[in-house]
């Protein structure tokens, strides 16, 4: 919608949906997402600036969590951006604010992106695009003619909506089983302003038809990977740089992606409390088969530095089950075909790494019955060998979950 004088538009949807676990699970209750939701986004174009709001209403009798937390995505508001764009000058804008930042060239893997996401979102049901959670930042892009430079700076460290224990059942080390609500995470938070803070940057620039960008990072693992001596969880200090590419090969599109993760605090890899640091390596190909009809495959590499020291400090009640193995593969598959004159898409995306033993399906069909009405079908399927893995670790929070959206 828009006003008369063209200035001013509103968009936004009203989304409801309901996602049901699969198998019983004692840590967590049976309706992992009873949502319904309303999100107005609104803005304000002119020659100089621009505004934007976005933000959400939500009711969810499903959520463990009511109070308002506009950080972690809690209560009846979620505030998805807020900011200003200015271009004081032709090579230069500026944007303040809340805002959601995308880097990088992976598809749902993520190397140089340290921008937060929301995991919760991306596990019980909601729309791929809540992934993504929003940054307090300021982005200034310049624009010479010899690349593109992106420097974000994020005044107080924004961490990922992790996994805690609220609607989604994980494994607890401290405990040595899987825990949900009756044991949730405890994470020394950090939170003061100008004082634990990020920067991001981007180098980026098209040649002969190919994407490259440089990228480094100064701040803090995004989710709790380390603890302390009191047994609290802690986001340790972690500096990354990589670089990406993409273009046009082997009738179809080629990517490549690599990071280092400097862990700060662990750099000699001897404490086992702390993540070591590692290399981390993308390859994307993606196809067109057939009219309609898309296949997309990855693989994914992380490599633990230092690896040695690692394992002779190991406590010997971790070693086993509960410690890391130096390398883990990921390998993805995304299937997308689309019918009905485009108004029906199904697609598949599938994580399996054969170093865990496990993985996880993301089946999804999306039929549009008209411009304003959508609606959705899909699942969360988690399966391991082991429940200390990544994925083996939700095995009991699978789901189905059906939606059904009205945008405006």
């Amino acid at each position: 919608m828009v006003d008369s004088a063209g200035a001013w538009e509103l968009h936004g949807f009203v989304d409801g949906r309901s996602g049901l676990r699969l198998q019983d699970d004692d840590n967590q209750r049976d309706a992992i997402l009873n949502e319904l939701r309303v999100q107005f986004d609104l803005n304000h174009m002119g020659d100089l600036v621009i505004w934007q709001l976005r933000g959400d209403l939500l009711a969810d009798e499903a959520a463990g969590e009511h109070d308002l937390d506009l950080d972690r995505g809690h209560g009846i508001v979620d505030l998805r951006e807020a900011n200003v764009l200015l271009t004081p000058l032709d090579s230069l804008d500026i944007k303040l604010g809340r805002q959601i930042i995308t880097w990088g060239i992976g598809d749902l893997l993520f190397i140089n992106d340290l921008f937060p996401k929301d995991w919760q979102s991306f596990f019980i049901g909601r729309d791929v695009e809540y992934l993504k959670a929003p940054s307090d930042a300021v982005m200034a892009s310049f624009y010479p003619s010899w690349a593109d430079i992106d420097v974000v700076y994020v005044p107080r460290f924004d961490a990922d909506r992790y996994i805690s224990g609220e609607r989604i059942s994980y494994w607890n080390p401290l405990l040595g089983r899987r825990a949900g609500d009756d044991d949730p995470a405890v994470v020394d938070q950090r939170g003061n302003w100008f004082a634990e803070d990020e920067f991001h940057l981007r180098l980026s620039r098209n040649i002969s038809g190919y994407e490259l960008a440089l990228y480094g990072y100064q701040g803090y693992w995004k989710s709790p990977n380390g603890m302390d001596q009191a047994f609290q969880q802690t986001f340790p200090k972690l500096r990354v740089v990589g670089a990406s590419a993409r273009g046009s090969a082997l009738d179809g599109l080629v990517n490549l992606e690599l990071g280092y993760y400097d862990s700060l605090d662990d750099e000699d890899g001897d404490d086992p409390l702390l993540p070591n640091s590692e290399y981390r390596l993308l390859l994307g190909y993606e196809r067109e088969l057939a009219r309609d009809f898309s296949v997309a495959v990855q693989y994914y590499l992380e490599l633990m530095d230092e690896y040695g020291a690692y394992q002779r400090n190991v406590p010997t009640g971790m070693r086993g089950m509960a410690a890391r193995d130096e390398d883990r593969h990921v390998l993805t598959l995304r299937l997308t075909r689309q019918a009905v004159n485009q108004n029906l898409q199904l697609s598949l995306f599938s994580y399996w790494s054969p170093s865990d033993d496990d993985g996880y399906l993301r089946p999804h069909l999306k039929y549009k019955a008209s411009d304003a009405v959508s609606l959705y079908l899909g699942a969360n399927l988690f399966f391991g060998e082991h429940p200390q893995t990544f994925f083996g670790q939700f095995e009991k929070n699978s789901n189905l979950y059906t939606g059904l959206r009205y945008s405006f």
